[in-house]
């Protein structure tokens, strides 16, 4: 095969106060991959971050060590080395009309729309090349029995026409659950996640139970969130998280543009007003 992409795939926060079901994707091509490998564990060396690199972990004295990090990450996706995807479901909208077997495995459902179509995949070639996928999820969190079932139905996507057309294929033998602890890019990808899931669900205002202010840590976090929203606007002039980035009227920018958010609303639905978010009063 000519082409090769690599797809680091994580979650977040099943059950948010605002936002729910939270799922990122970081994609890099072969042809960059040592590369992209080597310049973030050099960053991660020179900042001393040895250990893991995860959002949970950030705190008022690793903040600027993070935001560091976070501008090596976007630097890779400004150059257009690395692609980044996330992808989420608001509370304000619930699917109707599943069964009870849609909804116990609402989980993986969702985590299935992601794969087919967070990176726009489909459009990812205008040339008869044909282009291998390897997949790599951060470890299921499910029994071995569904998350077996779940590899066999994204290895069926060879069979979809948006990717038979396009020339993609994913090999059963290179969709793997792994650990983040070995995988930097991985790491980097929890820490964009976490970051948006933070914001959205309103935790940057969260206080301890009987404090009138917010902890360091809880202000470290929201520190880093900006940097990378920042970051996040310098690729998209005007962008909003908590909404699918648009496309401007080409469908190839869902694979095209470096950076995407996309709000996940089923096409059957109901609007449930108790999880309307409150307006800031003027």
């Amino acid at each position: 095969m000519s082409r090769e992409l690599i797809i680091y795939c994580d979650e977040s926060d099943i059950a948010g106060k605002h936002f729910s079901n939270f799922y990122g994707g970081l994609l890099v091509e072969s042809a960059h991959l040592c590369e992209v490998l080597q310049r973030i564990k050099d960053k991660k060396a020179e900042l001393n971050l040895f250990a893991e690199v995860k959002w949970q972990k950030i705190t008022e004295q690793y903040a600027e060590k993070y935001i560091a990090l976070v501008d090596e990450i976007f630097a890779l996706v400004a150059e257009g080395k690395v692609k980044i995807r996330i992808m989420f479901t608001q509370n304000y909208f619930a699917a109707t009309g599943l069964s009870a077997e849609q909804h116990e495995n609402a989980f993986f459902i969702l985590y299935y729309q992601f794969v087919k179509n967070a990176f726009g995949l489909r459009y990812s070639t205008e040339s008869a090349e044909k282009i291998g996928v390897r997949l790599y999820f951060d470890n299921l969190p499910d029994t071995a029995e569904k998350c077996s079932a779940f590899r066999g139905f994204v290895c069926g996507l060879n069979n979809w026409h948006g990717f038979s057309n396009a020339g993609v294929t994913i090999l059963q033998d290179q969709i793997a659950e792994v650990d983040s602890k070995d995988h930097v890019l991985l790491q980097c990808l929890d820490v964009v996640l976490g970051s948006m899931q933070f914001r959205l669900n309103d935790k940057h205002k969260d206080k301890p139970i009987g404090a009138r202010r917010r902890g360091k840590r809880t202000i470290a976090k929201e520190r880093v969130y900006k940097h990378i929203n920042a970051r996040i606007r310098g690729l998209h002039s005007g962008f909003n998280i908590g909404i699918s980035t648009g496309t401007g009227g080409d469908v190839t920018n869902r694979w095209a543009q470096p950076y995407r958010h996309w709000l996940f609303v089923s096409e059957k639905r109901e609007i449930r007003p108790q999880f309307r978010k409150k307006r800031k009063k003027k």
